[in-house]
Order: C-alpha cells, then structure tokens, then sequence
C-alpha cells in the first residue's frame, strides 16, 4: 500500500505517515443505520489498514463519537483518531471542556489530533491556546484547522507556526476551488490537506456526479467504480507528492472494500486530461465550498 501521506513533525510531535484513505463518520449516530453496522464498518475499515477515522462532536451531537468509541474498544492503538470542536466551543476554557466530553465519549484519553470545525466569532488566537493547553497535558497529539479558506488559514498559520497539521476543507472533482489558491499555500506550508465529502456529496457543484456519462465511461474502462475513480483522483500525487487524505464514510462492507481497494488504483495521464477536461480546475479564486 503505497498510497501515504506524511504528516509533518511538529514541535512535540515527530512526522507520521496515514493511508491517503482514511474513514469518516458524519451521518453515523443518527439512526441511519443500525448502530452495530456502523461500528462493524469501521472496524473493517481498520482491518483494511483504513486507520485514520475522522469524528467530530457535531456529528449526531456527539452520537457519532459513540459509534466510534465502541468500535476502537480494545483498538485504540490502531487507529489515528481525528475529532473537531464547534466554532462556539472553541474559546480558552469551553475548547477544553469540549475536548473532554468527546474524549469521554470516545472512551480515550487522547486524540491523535483535534481540529477546529470551522471559524466562528472566538478568535483564533484563543483557540490556539487552547489547543496548547490540551496538547501539553497529553489530551492531544497534534491540533490542526477545518473549513478555513486562505485568509483565515493564513492567520491562524502566523499564530500557530509550524504545529498545524492539516485543513479539513471540502474537496472532490466537482468542487475543486482549493486547488487555485489555498491548496498551493497549504504545500508550500506543510500543511496537508483532509478532503471530506471526496464522493461528491456535498458543494455546491455536479451534485450528480455519480451519475456523470464521462466518469462512468472512465470507471468501466478501469474496471473500477466511480466512487473508487473519484478518490483515486482525490488523492492522486501532484508534482509527485501526495499531501490530500480523503475521508469518505461507509457503512456497507463493500463499500468499505471498494474505499480500501482504491489505495491501489494509479490513474495514468491520460486519465487525469480526460477528467479535467471534464471537470476543469478553477482559473481564479472562488470562495470555500462548505456543507
């Protein structure tokens, strides 16, 4: 499995290395389910080396974190356990009180990082310290950022130094603004990017793009599945360098499978001129896509 992604060494913490696949769990905790499918997927999903697993306090107001607690019982270790805070939350003392409820919701001691959900009316600065404090009495490992566009991701970055480790922004082949601006920055940063919602099912573009003639063609010429071409394209190397982990949620095992699975499929060049002639990446700025 050759499809990593290195996060880079911060100041407490040396760099690790995550599949470029990782598991997300919005939508899970709400009923959609059944509660012991949800978990049987995830821990399927860590069989399969899927061993990062993205939550956060929002998702079924901390229902989510529960599923993921049940199935980390006795597996903590093998997973790179990722949580977000509310933007409301995320003030010097409510950031660590948040922290602890998932963190008790999880049935952990720690995360292996904590991101901020998106940005809210709390300065960032304040944020930040708190993310220092929880990281200096071990409650995290790494803190990172979500849903900041390059302005605030910017400010955050004089802040925060060379300790943020990723921004979770939206990001799949119809919704692909990041790449003219953000993402660039993030490279020359350091920063990886996590893409939520890597199966097109949010953003405000190609909310049919499963259904797309040219993917389906591609995908039957590949003897592969379009949601498996999607994310072979989502985390496809540019310039030689992967730095995009895509976090898509499953619940079905073949779904899980076919996530796994898609660590292994290279799209070669023609592939990916096919793609963004279909899909061409954005010329100009264009605000974040956020769901």
């Amino acid at each position: 499995m050759d499809a990593t992604v290195t996060l880079k060494a911060t100041t407490t913490e040396p760099a690790v290395t995550l599949p470029a696949i990782g598991q997300g769990s919005w939508y899970m905790g709400e009923g959609l389910a059944p509660r012991r499918d949800e978990v049987r997927a995830i821990q399927q999903g860590l069989d399969l080396g899927l061993t990062l697993v993205d939550t956060a306090e929002m998702y079924a107001d901390g229902g989510a974190e529960e599923v993921v607690g049940e199935a980390l019982q006795g597996r903590r270790e093998q997973a790179f356990l990722v949580s977000k805070v509310y933007p409301w939350n995320a003030g010097k003392r409510s950031a660590i009180a948040a922290c602890e409820a998932s963190l008790q919701r999880l049935g952990t001691d720690y995360l292996d990082m904590y991101l901020l959900h998106w940005p809210g009316s709390i300065p960032l600065e304040e944020t930040l310290q708190a993310f220092e404090q929880l990281r200096a009495d071990g409650k995290i490992k790494r803190f990172g950022i979500s849903n900041l566009d390059l302005d605030d991701a910017q400010e955050w970055h004089a802040l925060s130094g060379q300790d943020t480790a990723v921004n979770q922004v939206l990001y799949h082949l119809g919704s692909r603004g990041i790449e003219h601006s953000l993402r660039p920055w993030q490279r020359q940063q350091g920063i990886a990017t996590m893409g939520y919602c890597p199966l097109a099912q949010g953003g405000r573009l190609r909310r049919d793009l499963l259904s797309q003639p040219e993917l389906q063609a591609v995908a039957s010429e590949l003897n592969i599945t379009v949601p498996q071409l999607l994310l072979a394209w989502a985390i496809r190397p540019i310039d030689g360098q992967r730095d995009l982990i895509a976090i898509p949620k499953a619940v079905q095992p073949a779904h899980v499978q076919q996530n796994a699975e898609a660590l292994n499929i290279v799209l070669n060049d023609d592939v990916l001129a096919r793609l963004d002639n279909a899909f061409p990446a954005p010329n100009r700025k264009t605000s974040l896509d956020i769901v």
